[in-house]
């Protein structure tokens, strides 16, 4: 089953650009240092070959993450998302009631969220407690350390 997730032209464009980065330039770099760690002899207790092989292992892995996201990515077109409810690509103003404390986000896909610059992934508690409620909504977020409730405040694009 395909996992759909929207992005800005700006998020997709920078999953484009790791994905290009790990695979002309870090995958030909960790194949020259497998090469120059074979050429020092015994590979069996050879760290540098062990170290470069698992850093391979690794840069592979993510290649294949970041292909089967990019896969099943797609441009979200803002123009035609209804204003009235908290979506992906919404700008969010809520309101902690139970600590009294009002906080903005942009709701995101995963790959761009983004605590400290104010990205939430519509994935999070947060997020999903969230995602399709209207302006004046209140509603009950469970997270790992209990739960609250937050009241929508504004939402914009």
């Amino acid at each position: 089953m395909s996992n759909i997730s929207y992005y800005s032209a700006e998020g997709l464009q920078k999953l484009k650009d790791e994905l290009h980065f790990l695979e002309h330039q870090e995958r030909p770099r960790i194949s020259e240092a497998i090469a120059e760690a074979r050429d020092k002899g015994d590979l069996s207790e050879n760290a540098e070959y062990h170290a470069a092989k698992e850093q391979q292992s690794m840069i592979e892995y993510k290649i294949v993450q970041l292909k089967n996201t990019l896969a099943n990515a797609r441009i979200i077109d803002e123009s035609q998302l209804d204003n009235s409810k908290a979506l992906i690509r919404s700008k969010v103003k809520i309101k902690n009631l139970t600590l009294n404390k009002e906080m903005s986000f942009l709701l995101v896909a995963d790959a761009e969220a983004d605590l400290a610059g104010g990205k939430l992934s519509v994935n999070s508690p947060i997020g999903k407690g969230i995602l399709g409620k209207k302006l004046g909504d209140i509603i009950d977020i469970a997270v790992p350390n209990g739960k609250f409730q937050v009241e929508i405040l504004e939402i914009s694009r």
